[in-house]
């Protein structure tokens, strides 16, 4: 295995410079780099990356904990988190939970600098004590929303305005009897998305009938397809459905095709998240998109300011979102 050495000695320079070159120091002049970048293609040098971290005082790695990667949403998010954490030389170590307490608390509990050097984390079932109970020395940022009191840095949306938004459009178009599917009392996001689901029925002096608030257990395809079913059979069914993600919409639609009910032209449909299947699917879904290249940056570079010693406040970084109309609601 080539050392700095062999390449310093094929290069005709010291060993500093030839680990200047490596460590991107821009005080090399210019025909040096050359020679160096030479011989490191000629002996294929490859820097011991673990070596050069504990120079550094740092791991190299940050931790992305999230409850499914079968949802397409923490799919779309830990690939936009590993993109910008590739800017600060970091990579990510991701661990699913299934929102369950036992695995989100044992997550926290491993958290160390002599583990990672960040953490992002969007828990389901965590409590406020879980913190206290499991200090961690590495600087954290939560996603979503949640009813933990704790002094730590959060990205995320305004819920409760972008389901405000998606129910306005509904109200807009003319429906009058609009559903939500997606009322989950272990999830911040379903609160504040219901929140906003009843704060636009009241604006538009519509009705929010107890029978129209569907639960689900999961955001799954099924859950959405047997929330559907329950509100088709209704003596009223509604004639517009606010999913609180895609997937539940996506299975609300289903369900309602099976019954014979035409989309848009029956039942209108709004999801939530804008994942990549929304744009191609038949009728493709009107959803709200949340900026999440925006939001795995703002929280990389969150964890990355931490990390550099960064003391300033806590902050609460609000991420951009539009309503993308498509064919489920305007077909």
């Amino acid at each position: 295995m080539a050392t700095l050495k062999d390449v310093a000695e094929l290069a005709g320079v010291s060993v500093k410079t030839v680990s200047n070159v490596v460590n991107g120091y821009s005080f090399v002049k210019p025909e040096n780099e050359r020679r160096v970048r030479e011989a490191l293609a000629a002996t294929g040098y490859k820097p011991n990356v673990g070596a050069r971290n504990l120079r550094r005082g740092r791991t190299g790695f940050i931790a992305l904990m999230v409850p499914e990667l079968s949802i397409p949403y923490f799919g779309e998010l830990a690939g936009g988190v590993i993109t910008a954490a590739h800017t600060h030389d970091w990579s990510v170590l991701i661990e699913q939970t299934h929102g369950l307490r036992d695995p989100e608390v044992s997550t926290l509990a491993s958290l160390g600098p002599h583990m990672v050097d960040g953490a992002i984390i969007s828990p389901e079932a965590l409590h406020t004590q879980d913190f206290t109970r499991n200090p961690t020395d590495v600087p954290m940022v939560l996603l979503g929303e949640h009813s933990l009191d704790v002094p730590i840095d959060h990205v995320g949306i305004d819920n409760v305005q972008a389901a405000r938004i998606a129910v306005r459009h509904l109200v807009d178009l003319g429906r009058t009897r609009i559903a939500v599917v997606g009322q989950n009392p272990n999830r911040g996001t379903a609160a504040q998305r219901l929140a906003g689901y009843h704060s636009a029925l009241a604006d538009a002096g519509l009705p929010s009938p107890p029978d129209y608030i569907a639960p689900a257990a999961r955001y799954h395809h099924r859950d959405g397809a047997e929330a559907m079913a329950r509100l088709l059979a209704l003596p009223e069914p509604p004639d517009a459905v606010f999913c609180f993600n895609d997937m539940l919409a996506h299975g609300a639609v289903r369900a309602a095709a099976e019954r014979g009910y035409q989309v848009p032209g029956d039942i209108a449909v709004v999801g939530f998240d804008n994942t990549e299947h929304s744009a191609y699917s038949l009728p493709s879904l009107t959803t709200i998109a949340p900026d999440k290249a925006a939001l795995a940056k703002a929280a990389v570079d969150l964890v990355h300011e931490r990390a550099s010693g960064d003391v300033s406040p806590v902050r609460d970084v609000q991420i951009p979102f539009t309503l993308q109309v498509r064919e489920s609601t305007a077909g």
